[in-house]
């Protein structure tokens, strides 16, 4: 008898998580590089600043295997971290 009285109920429509909201990596995808950032903050008492390259490797996995949204890892706080574009690499600045 319930199911009579739900015709007025609006249907469910998804969306995106928020920011931040990610889906687990069911398939171990990224599990190797998540120990490795994992190992690293362990053995750095947990100073990320120390691990870094650890956790940029990660999260370009999670983006890669759809575990998360794609964000520019500048965005990301990895600025300093990124290779210059060719065209800036070339130029090698006089002193």
């Amino acid at each position: 008898m319930s199911t009579a009285m739900n015709f007025g109920s609006k249907s469910f429509k998804p969306r995106a998580p928020d920011k931040g909201a990610f889906p687990l990596d069911h398939f171990g995808e990224c599990k190797a590089l998540k120990e490795t950032f994992m190992k690293c903050l362990r053995n750095n008492n947990f100073d990320n600043s120390l691990c870094r390259l650890q956790s940029k490797d990660y999260l370009e996995c999670r983006m890669d295997n759809q575990l998360m949204a794609k964000e520019p890892l500048t965005k990301l706080g990895f600025k300093d971290m990124m290779d210059p574009p060719p065209s800036q690499a070339d130029t090698d600045p006089k002193p």
